[in-house]
């Protein structure tokens, strides 16, 4: 079970090196010497409601006091831009125009996004506004709460009228599911500038980028990406690199989705003195990909120790998962995907709950390994831990073998290499009897058929009999 945490909203998670000095403070009060990093953004710590006095001594800091997700952190790929291929216009200054006009704390997802990257997921929020081609103005895509699909909002919203239409629609679509009449309520509301689509959004593949390391931006420019594998950010270090930001006129820190952050702009007279900073605190800036392609929950050790089985198995199978994505997640959660391959926990039977069995796990994955197609194709199904990297490492092949191809991929039941089998499967706890393995803990042989079985035979998991057996396909 995962614990409650408390968020500090930093919008499009852009925040000054002054500014996370305070939240730093702030968390030393409370005798913690780490922060985690959300997935939308924020700057995540354990809840408390003792906290409330200390928390009230930081009146700037716009915290979540109730930890009830009342409220959202808004996202943008503001740190994707200088960095990684952006929609021409797009500029870093844009964002933080229109991260500051928004004057109040949304109760919807927002995600301000560029196509062009790959950063920053475009579709994990409920209101969406993706650059277009024309210079100032977004498509709006939306999934709103109790609308039964998302849709496309029918005109081009313009720069400075993101933070007002997304007020507008805050106010106004639990009074209707039809994306027309909610057009025509906004635009009584208010005035606003929109242009009229002129071609679709259509957002192609672009492969997941490496986000960590010292990197040149330009001639006399780097940026910096750090990663910690476990998401404990320490805040001894924290304070050392936001004295060096202050020190080296480096204005802004980036929180990624991805748990990590990225600082922009650093001037190559002060490279050195970053590299012996990490030195001396032993920072490692050079991660496999095969680490840093990953989206876990927050605070999910199981899921932690997961991710750590599979990317041993890969590291020791020296593959290559370059431009691919994964996650993991729990079935029961109805999470929002954004990795092009998912690895999702099933929930064991209530019947069950009694006994400890070994958690399954399904494997999907995006239709043409594109996050942003939000079609998912299942690729296995109620599977073992053991069973996932060789699953994994076949999805990957099938990638590069498909990779710049312009044709949908075959889902999994159309692969040869993947044909169906016949089972035996208990129905108390979906145990599963398979003649080519038999059932070592019964003592019965591999290639003993279920007719076989001695009529006393028994589920080796929850003891339930023979006859609660059932003839399926895998």
């Amino acid at each position: 079970m995962r614990s409650k945490l408390q968020r500090i909203f930093t919008k499009g998670g852009v925040l000054s090196p002054g500014e996370l000095k305070q939240i730093i403070k702030m968390a030393e009060s409370l005798g913690f010497s780490t922060i985690k990093f959300g997935s939308r953004q924020d700057i995540l710590f354990p809840y408390n409601p003792a906290n409330k006095e200390i928390i009230e001594q930081y009146p700037n800091l716009n915290i979540d006091s109730s930890a009830k997700r009342n409220f959202q952190n808004i996202v943008c790929s503001y740190v994707s831009a200088d960095i990684f291929p952006s929609t021409p216009w797009l500029k870093g200054s844009t964002y933080l125009y229109i991260l500051e006009e928004f004057k109040y704390n949304p109760t919807l997802k927002i995600n301000i996004t560029d196509p062009k990257q790959q950063l920053v997921p475009l579709f994990s929020g409920q209101i969406n506004f993706i650059a277009s081609e024309n210079e100032d103005y977004w498509h709006l895509n939306l999934k709103l709460p109790n609308w039964e699909s998302e849709v496309e909002y029918p005109v081009l919203i313009y720069s400075w009228d993101i933070p007002k239409i997304a007020a507008a629609i805050e106010e106004f679509y639990e009074e209707t599911t039809d994306i027309n009449l909610l057009f025509n309520l906004i635009n009584e509301k208010i005035e606003t500038n929109n242009r009229t689509i002129e071609h679709k959004l259509e957002v192609p593949f672009h492969p997941f980028p490496y986000y960590e390391g010292m990197n040149k931006m330009s001639d006399n420019d780097y940026w910096l990406g750090l990663y910690w594998r476990n998401n404990e950010y320490d805040l001894s270090f924290l304070k050392d690199f936001c004295e060096f930001c202050l020190d080296s006129n480096v204005g802004k820190i980036c929180i990624t989705p991805w748990k990590s952050f990225i600082i922009k702009g650093l001037h190559r007279n002060h490279k050195l003195s970053l590299e012996k900073l990490l030195g001396k605190r032993g920072i490692n800036v050079r991660h496999s990909s095969l680490e840093l392609n990953w989206h876990l929950p927050v605070d999910d050790t199981e899921a932690l120790e997961l991710k750590k089985f599979i990317v041993r198995n890969f590291d020791q199978n020296d593959i290559s998962t370059y431009g691919l994505n994964f996650g993991v997640s729990d079935s029961a959660l109805k999470d929002t995907y954004f990795t092009s391959t998912v690895i999702e926990k099933n929930q064991s039977p209530t019947i069950i709950k009694d006994f400890k069995i070994r958690p399954t796990y399904n494997v999907l994955y995006c239709k043409n390994f594109n996050p942003n197609t939000r079609e998912y194709l299942m690729y296995a199904q109620d599977v073992d831990k053991m069973e996932l990297p060789g699953l994994l490492m076949e999805l990957s092949k099938l990638y590069f073998e498909n990779l710049g191809k312009e044709d949908e991929i075959k889902s999994n039941n159309e692969l040869e290499h993947k044909p169906e089998k016949e089972v035996y499967q208990c129905t108390e706890c979906l145990t599963v009897y398979d003649t080519d393995f038999g059932d070592k803990k019964a003592n019965i042989a591999p290639g003993t058929t279920f007719n076989e079985l001695p009529l006393d035979y028994s589920c080796s998991v929850c003891e339930s009999s023979k006859n609660t057996y059932k003839l399926v396909t895998i």
